[in-house]
């Protein structure tokens, strides 16, 4: 009866076999193809204006992004693309931009994503060397599959693109790109 007691009172603690890291910086780069949403038209009735216009020639770059995640629904993603082979009359397009990134599903080592970006974009117009500097807001996602503990493959990542004031227009570059990331911690 003693022991009964004195095996009531007494409260069992474990330990735990491991812990999960909740913060992670992974960095990559990736190339890219985009539909500038402009073919270097300028029309006779706005000369200090381009129209934006479907191009025959998509833009072709190269890029670099940082992901943070801070926990399981909190993560930002920033990104950096410089779109300069391909070019039709010297247009070329720069993009800097950041936001949240949502994992929306995770099955096996792959995880679908979905974002939201803000920040701005250069784009030069013609071999004069006119450009400027423009807001942008892109919305998108894609998958990224883990290969190793560190390295993970950005198959595909995919985004629309909406700049509101591009001189009395508006211009949405749209693209795709593909990549590869290296977790640092």
């Amino acid at each position: 009866m003693v022991l009964s007691a004195g095996a009531r009172a007494v409260c069992a603690q474990a330990v735990p076999a491991a812990t999960a890291r909740n913060v992670s910086l992974t960095a990559g780069g990736m190339g890219s193809i985009f539909q500038p949403d402009f073919a270097g038209d300028w029309t006779i009735a706005t000369p200090t204006y381009p129209v934006a216009g479907a191009s025959n020639y998509p833009l072709i770059g190269m890029g670099a992004y940082v992901d943070v995640r801070l926990k399981r629904w909190v993560q930002f993603e920033a990104e950096a693309r410089w779109m300069r082979f391909n070019q039709y009359g010297s247009i070329y397009q720069d993009n800097y931009l950041a936001g949240p990134r949502l994992p929306v599903y995770r099955f096996g080592k792959s995880t679908v994503y979905g974002k939201a970006l803000a920040g701005v974009s250069t784009m030069n117009f013609d071999s004069f060397g006119d450009h400027g500097h423009f807001t942008t807001f892109a919305f998108g996602g894609g998958l990224d599959y883990r290969l190793t503990r560190r390295i993970s493959l950005r198959a595909l990542d995919v985004e629309y693109q909406f700049w509101p004031s591009w001189g009395n227009s508006t211009v949405s570059p749209y693209g795709a790109s593909v990549g590869i990331g290296y977790r640092v911690f």
